[in-house]
This record gives C-alpha cells, sequence and structure tokens, in this order.
C-alpha cells in the first residue's frame, strides 16, 4: 500500500469520493469540481491510498484553515479523511491501515509547508469522521457543537500554535408568514452535502 498525491487520472474518482459505482452520487452534480479548480491554487491538499493491487482505497483532502468552516491561523483542516468501505463497487478497505497513513502523509505535507498544526472534525457517534479514531492519532478536543454535534479537535506541530475554535452562528434563515421557507447550504466539496442540497432545490420548486 501506499499514499500519492491526486493525478489527472484519479480526478474523476475523487470527485465522487471513490463512490464511481453508485447512480445515486449522481444526483450530487459537479459541486466538487468546481469546488476543486477553485481550491487548488488556495493551498488545497489532496492523497489517496492505493492498494497492493494499484486499487485506490482511501483519500484525504486538507485546506488551510482560512478558507474553512473554523476560526485559526497558520493551521490546516482535514475537511475529509475516507477509506472505502462499502462491498459495492471497488469493496472494503477499511482496516488496513489506509486511514491512519493518510493522516501521516498530510501531516507531514503540511508540516513541511509551514503550518503550526493539523486540525480535524468529527462526530461523537460511531460512525463517518469518528472523533475517537482522530484522538487515537494523537489529536485533543479543543470545542464542540452542542451535546451531540461536531467535535473540534488538533494537532500542535509548533509550541506557539494557536488553538482553533467553531465559528459561532451569526445569522439565521428569514422566514415568511404562512409559506414554508427551504433554506439550503452548500459547500462544494461534500457530495453527500450537494446530494441533499440538490434534492432540497429540486423539492423546493415542485
Amino acid at each position: 500500500m501506499k499514499v500519492i498525491d491526486l493525478t489527472r487520472d484519479h480526478k474523476q474518482l475523487y470527485f465522487v469520493c471513490l463512490e464511481d459505482w453508485s447512480e445515486e452520487i449522481k444526483e450530487a452534480g459537479g459541486h466538487k469540481e468546481v469546488w476543486y479548480n477553485k481550491m487548488k491554487d488556495k493551498g488545497l491538499g489532496v492523497k489517496l491510498a492505493v492498494d497492493d493491487n494499484g486499487e485506490v482505497g482511501g483519500m484525504i483532502q486538507y485546506i488551510p484553515i482560512e478558507h474553512s468552516f473554523v476560526e485559526g491561523r497558520d493551521l490546516y483542516l482535514i475537511n475529509c479523511i475516507w477509506v472505502h468501505g462499502y462491498k459495492k463497487g471497488r469493496g472494503n478497505f477499511q482496516k488496513k491501515g489506509m486511514g491512519k497513513a493518510l493522516l501521516h502523509a498530510a501531516e507531514t505535507d503540511v508540516e513541511a509547508r509551514g503550518t503550526k498544526g493539523m486540525v480535524a472534525w468529527g462526530i461523537p457517534l460511531p460512525f463517518w469522521m469518528k472523533a475517537s479514531w482522530f484522538k487515537k492519532q494523537g489529536y485533543s478536543k479543543v470545542d464542540k457543537q452542542g451535546i451531540l454535534g461536531q467535535v473540534l479537535l488538533w494537532k500542535a506541530f509548533t509550541d506557539d500554535a494557536l488553538s482553533p475554535k467553531w465559528i459561532k452562528e451569526k445569522k439565521k434563515p428569514e422566514t415568511i408568514p404562512d409559506k414554508v421557507v427551504v433554506t439550503a447550504f452548500l459547500n462544494g466539496w461534500c457530495p453527500a452535502q450537494n446530494l441533499v442540497f440538490e434534492r432540497a432545490k429540486r423539492a423546493a420548486s415542485e
């Protein structure tokens, strides 16, 4: 197994988060590709984990925290780390060390760029982007949203690194009396969230 940088040959696979087998993911549209083209010259890092047979089984993407949904300085944020775990398509690559290898490669990359630490977000419940997994990799919790909300974690590389924090809600969607208002959020980098956005937009237009 090895970790490589994103290549032209793997871009379309990256844009669908390794789920090229899924018909459903096509509903997410081309938002991730648009996001990638905006961010590729702003410090975006993307790495893929490839097994001994040349199959891509995992990915990680990370950006300067100044371009993220977290408040911080001189840090990088991991948007997503994902090792394909479905039996469908390319199969289950989890529990083979790909996640740890991807995280280590990303940390080495951003530290070489001169950043002062790596930031991650996780879910306190036992599924995708588990906060407990990051803790096992040496990350510490610095902030949290609600009782069962997202956890913000980080690993400092230097003594003068300043800890990050969640950007607090600044505005709520406006309501209109006697009308149903649909407010949808689009981040671009996550096809799963892009899919929800597209479905909400379609439902609102009906």
